[in-house]
């Protein structure tokens, strides 16, 4: 017979992470780094409108999305974290874009750019968005339709929304000092755990990808995308919670979203959705990451679909859905494998005697 003091703690546990999925968290940074943010969104969506180049515009409004790494520190130290953030996310957009010309080549480049990026990610400690933004853009990249003669154009666009971000900080910067964190005690780096983590990380980012790809989406880099935005927890709970979240916002997100797409939007009124959607889930993911996905999903739709299609179809809800329910499970694998209190560890444990042997030997 079962314990009746451990079905207890079992129930007790269920109820503390039932609660924990409504939990609004205390804000990372200041508000108005999210108006600056959008700020930099604005002006190339808005000279998109102006000058009928919306389909190139948003690129440059995906690389604006650079100040979202501004760090809490002295301004040189400042300006040297974007401008770094800036020259890897451009390095990701610009691999995603050359390996594009076949889904195998695609994974494989996904695959690296997830592992090296999260690596980098993890041994620096960065905070969130973390290894986020990266793995957008490669995932992007590697499902833009293949054209070389595109490349630099695509990759100057990305990197014009950059220095626009980069000069926005700068000058952000000047009058506002944004308090710093509370110092950390430095942890010595396993160098070895990090590096299989991100293996794991990168093995599920770029296998989602290629299962994408084989089972014929239509745009594939929902997948990848979804399974990284899920890997991120920093444990298996959180994990399971963004999950939740992600798939549960994504539902409500497309309610939203077929609203939106109602009203045919076009021109100024398409810009102003994009900005106003961006400044929303930049407020709300401090707080709680399931609210922002009610916004991020019309938001990610704008952007992908938005300048091909007026009208959001009853298909194209059910595609998005079932795209993001299938990266939202396969992070969820990927993130039990990687926070399993066996599974990593064993793996270093043989690793390290197999190198102590040749060391020996």
């Amino acid at each position: 017979m079962d314990n009746p003091e451990s079905q207890s703690t079992w129930v007790q546990q269920r109820k503390q992470n039932i609660k924990s999925l409504f939990v609004l968290n205390k804000p990372s940074r200041p508000w108005h780094v999210a108006l600056v943010a959008t700020i930099g969104m604005a002006i190339p969506a808005l000279l998109g409108v102006y000058f009928e180049q919306m389909a190139n515009a948003i690129l440059a409004c995906v690389g604006s999305m650079v100040i979202l790494y501004i760090p809490r520190t002295s301004i040189p130290h400042r300006m040297v974290t974007l401008a770094v953030c800036s020259f890897g996310i451009v390095a990701c957009f610009t691999l995603g874009l050359g390996a594009g010309f076949s889904i195998y080549t695609s994974a494989i480049a996904l695959l690296f750019t997830a592992i090296l990026v999260d690596f980098i990610c993890r041994y620096y400690s960065m905070p969130a968005p973390g290894n986020f933004f990266f793995i957008f853009l490669a995932a992007l990249g590697c499902t833009l339709p293949f054209a070389v003669e595109l490349i630099p154009m695509r990759v100057g666009l990305v990197a014009l929304g950059c220095m626009l971000s980069c000069l926005l900080a700068f000058f952000y910067s000047l009058f506002v000092t944004l308090p710093a964190p509370n110092p950390i005690a430095p942890v010595e780096k396993n160098t070895l755990r990090i590096v299989l983590q991100s293996i794991v990380f990168g093995l599920f980012v770029g296998g989602s990808y290629l299962i994408a790809e084989t089972i014929g989406l239509n745009k594939p880099y929902w997948v990848p995308i979804s399974c990284a935005a899920i890997m991120q927890g920093a444990t298996f709970t959180l994990v399971w919670q963004r999950q939740v979240h992600r798939i549960a916002g994504t539902v409500l997100g497309m309610g939203l979203a077929w609203c939106i797409f109602s009203q045919s939007l076009h021109g100024w009124t398409f810009a102003l959705a994009i900005i106003i959607l961006f400044f929303v889930v930049e407020i709300l993911v401090v707080h709680h990451y399931g609210l922002a996905v009610i916004f991020i999903t019309p938001l990610t739709l704008l952007l992908a679909e938005g300048s091909a299609s007026r009208v959001l179809h009853e298909s194209l809800v059910v595609t998005r859905l079932g795209d993001i329910a299938l990266g939202s499970m396969i992070g969820l694998i990927g993130g039990w494998i990687l926070h399993h209190q066996k599974i990593i560890p064993y793996l270093q444990q043989k690793i390290q005697k197999k190198l102590q042997q040749k060391t020996m030997g």
